[in-house]
Formats: C-alpha cells, structure tokens, sequence
C-alpha cells in the first residue's frame, strides 16, 4: 500500500483543508495515511516551515500548499505499479 505522507501543523486552515481532502479520498482509494506534526518535530519544522502542508507520495514530494485531487489520484496509481 502507497504511503501518503502529510506535514501539517495546528491552526493551519490550508492543512485542515488538504487533510480534509485526503480524508475523504481514502474512503474510495487505498493509501496509508501518515501525519507529522512539524510543531512536534524539529527537523520537519526547519524543513518545512514555510511550506505547510506538504504531500509526499511513495516518498516524493508531491504537493504543498493545496492539494490537485485529480493528479494526486494520478500521483498514486503511478506509485502503484
């Protein structure tokens, strides 16, 4: 199963949105659904602070900010092979 990792943090309202997204994405697609919290995470917060939320797929960044769902869905079928 595809890893969809999502780097988030609390009081994001483009987080909660793209978290959303994925929420209602998993009810129709498999993918496993991993969250970090980059408040609770140093190297992902220096990483990542100006970015949030970031989207990686399989391991490779695949969206930040806003989530497409069509290449998303995409994204993960060609993961998938």
């Amino acid at each position: 199963m595809i890893e969809v990792l999502l780097y988030t943090k609390p009081g994001c309202c483009l987080c909660d949105e793209v978290k959303a997204q994925l929420g209602r994405l998993r009810q129709t697609h498999r993918f496993a659904l991993r969250e970090v919290n980059i408040v609770e995470d140093p190297a992902a917060y220096e990483r990542f602070k100006e970015e949030i939320p970031v989207v990686f797929i399989g391991g490779k960044k695949a969206f930040k900010y806003h989530l497409d769902e069509e290449e998303f869905l995409r994204r993960l079928k060609i993961e998938d092979w």
